[in-house]
C-alpha cells in the first residue's frame, strides 16, 4: 500500500460490530459446510464393517471405498476458488449443498459397490468446495478483532458434525438391535446412517439464502454500494465505510484474478508461502487424526472391544474433540495461532507415542491386556484433545488469513487440495498398515507430529491481529 491518504483509520481494522450476534450467525451459517465435512467424515465409521460384509471385500478394496470420497474433495477444493471468483461465494455454497443432498440419497441406496463409490465422490466434491469457501468467506466478512474466533467456527462445525454423526450412528445401531446390517425403515441400518446426511445438506442450502455475499466479491463485480451495506452490517456504524471500500479496492487494484500460475516461483516450483500452506495441510492429516474418525469403531473392535461399546467410545472421542475446539476458540485470538500449534504438537506426540506403546503388546484372548487397553483408550482421547485445541482450528484460520490478497483464492485451493490428498493417503493406507503392524503405524503418526514442531518454528509466521490487506 503506497498512498497513506487512502489507508483507513485504525478503527476500521479493529471495528466492533453493533450486532455481533448477527455476525456470528453469518459465520455459523457459512461454517455449515464444515458441519457437512465432519458429518460425512465420521458417518462412514458406522458403515465400514457392514460394507465389508455386504460386498465381501478385503481391507485394500474397503479402504478405497472409504477413502475415494477424498479424491472428490481434492478436486472440489482445487476448483472452488476459481468458481467462487466467477459466481460468488454464496452460489458456491448452494451448489455444494445441492450436490451433497443428491450424494446422500445415492449413497444410502446403492445398487452396487461402484455405485456407492461414485456417490461418495460426488459428495466429496461438494465437501471439497465447502471446505475452501467456508474459511475464505468467513475471513472476508469478519471484523479483524473477531476474525480468529469466527474463523474457528469452521473447525467447530466440523467437530460438532463428527459428534452428531457418531451419536446418530449409535442411536441407529441400537434401533437395529446392534447390527449394522439389521433392517430399519426397509433398508439396512448402515444405509439409514448415510441417508440421514440429507438433513444437514438441506439445512446448509437454506442457510446460504439467509447470509450476504462477501464484500470483496461484491466490489470485484462492481457492486460497491451493496458492499458498503454488508460492511456496515458486519463491522458496525462507527466504521468508515468509504475508507474500508477504498482499502479493499486499492488492494484489489494491485492484484488480478488468482490462478495456478500466480503461485509459481521460487526454487521449488511454488512460492514459499504456498509451500507453508501445503505443509500445514499435510501435517494436519499425517498425524493420523482421521483414523480416529473413519476407523475408530473398527479399531476398537480389533483389540477386543464390543461393537456397541466401540460406537460409544467413538462418540466420547467426538465430545473430547468439541471440548478441545472450544478451548482453541477461546485462545486463538488471545495467545495466537503459532503458540497453539506448538502446544498441540507436543501433546499429540505424547498421546500418539502412548498409543504406539499400548498397541505393541500381543492380544490376550482377543483383547489388549487391561493396562495397555486403558492406556490406549486414554491416549487416544489425549491425542484428539490436543489436536482439536490446536491444529484442528489454527490450520483453517491460517489458511484463511496467511496468503496475500492477489493469490488467496488459488493458494487456499491448492493448500486445501493438499489436505484432501494427504487425508486420502492416510485413510486409504490405514487398513493395510494396521494389518501389517498397528503399533508401527502409530509410530509413523508420532514422527509426523514431532516433525511439525520444527516446521512451525522455522516457517510459520503469526497472523494474529493483522488485516487481510496486510498479508504478504
Amino acid at each position: 500500500m503506497t498512498s497513506t491518504a487512502q489507508v483507513p483509520p485504525p478503527g476500521a481494522r479493529t471495528a466492533h460490530p453493533d450486532h455481533l450476534g448477527h455476525v456470528i450467525f453469518i459465520a455459523a451459517a457459512a461454517a455449515m459446510g464444515g458441519f457437512l465435512f465432519g458429518y460425512d467424515s465420521a458417518v462412514i465409521n458406522g458403515a465400514v464393517e457392514a460394507i465389508r460384509s455386504r460386498y465381501d471385500i478385503g481391507p485394500a478394496a474397503l479402504a478405497q471405498v472409504i477413502a475415494i470420497a477424498l479424491i472428490g474433495c481434492a478436486i472440489g477444493a482445487a476448483t472452488a476458488g476459481r468458481i467462487a471468483d466467477r459466481i460468488g461465494r454464496i452460489r458456491c455454497m448452494q451448489i455444494s449443498a445441492a450436490l451433497f443432498t443428491v450424494s446422500a440419497v445415492g449413497s444410502a441406496l446403492p445398487f452396487a459397490l461402484w455405485d456407492l463409490a461414485f456417490w461418495r465422490i460426488v459428495g466429496g466434491f461438494a465437501i471439497g468446495m465447502a471446505s475452501v469457501i467456508g474459511p475464505a468467506y468467513i475471513a472476508e466478512v469478519s471484523p479483524a478483532a473477531y476474525r480468529g474466533r469466527l474463523g474457528s467456527f469452521q473447525q467447530a462445525a466440523i467437530v460438532v458434525g463428527i459428534a452428531i454423526s457418531q451419536l446418530v450412528n449409535w442411536g441407529i445401531l441400537n434401533a437395529a438391535g446392534g447390527d449394522q446390517r439389521g433392517e430399519l425403515l426397509g433398508v439396512e441400518a448402515w444405509q439409514v446412517m448415510l441417508g440421514v446426511m440429507v438433513i444437514p445438506a438441506a439445512l446448509y442450502g437454506l442457510l446460504s439464502f439467509a447470509i450476504p455475499e462477501s464484500p470483496r466479491f461484491l466490489i470485484s463485480v462492481g457492486k460497491a454500494e451493496r458492499a458498503r451495506e454488508v460492511l456496515k452490517e458486519v463491522e458496525g456504524d462507527k466504521t468508515d465505510l468509504n475508507a474500508r471500500v477504498a482499502e479493499i479496492e486499492l488492494a484489489m487494484k494491485s492484484e488480478h484474478k488468482s490462478s495456478f500460475k500466480d503461485l509459481l516461483g521460487g526454487s521449488f516450483f511454488f512460492k514459499p508461502i504456498v509451500w507453508v500452506g501445503i505443509g500445514l495441510s499435510v501435517f494436519q492429516q499425517f498425524v493420523g487424526i482421521n483414523v480416529a474418525f473413519y476407523y475408530s469403531s473398527t479399531l476398537w473392535q480389533s483389540v477386543g472391544v464390543d461393537p456397541t461399546d466401540s460406537f460409544f467410545y467413538s462418540f466420547t472421542t467426538s465430545i473430547i474433540n468439541i471440548i478441545g475446539t472450544v478451548i482453541a476458540m477461546i485462545f486463538v485470538d488471545r495467545i495466537g495461532r503459532k503458540p497453539l500449534a506448538l502446544i498441540g504438537s507436543v501433546g499429540m506426540v505424547i498421546g500418539l507415542g502412548l498409543e504406539a506403546w499400548a498397541f505393541s503388546f500381543d492380544l490376550v484372548d482377543g483383547k489388549l491386556p487391561a493396562t495397555q487397553g486403558w492406556v490406549a483408550l486414554i491416549a487416544a482421547h489425549v491425542f484428539v484433545l490436543f489436536f482439536a485445541l490446536s491444529w484442528g482450528v489454527v490450520v483453517w484460520v491460517f489458511l484463511g488469513e496467511m496468503f496475500p490478497n492477489r493469490i488467496r483464492a488459488a493458494a487456499l485451493g491448492v493448500a486445501a487440495s493438499a489436505q484432501w490428498i494427504a487425508n486420502w493417503a492416510i485413510t486409504a493406507s490405514f487398513p493395510s498398515l494396521a494389518d501389517w503392524n498397528l503399533s508401527a503405524t502409530y509410530v509413523i503418526y508420532t514422527i509426523f507430529a514431532a516433525l511439525s514442531i520444527p516446521f512451525v518454528l522455522k516457517f510459520v509466521k503469526e497472523t494474529k491481529g493483522k488485516a487481510l490487506e496486510e498479508m504478504g
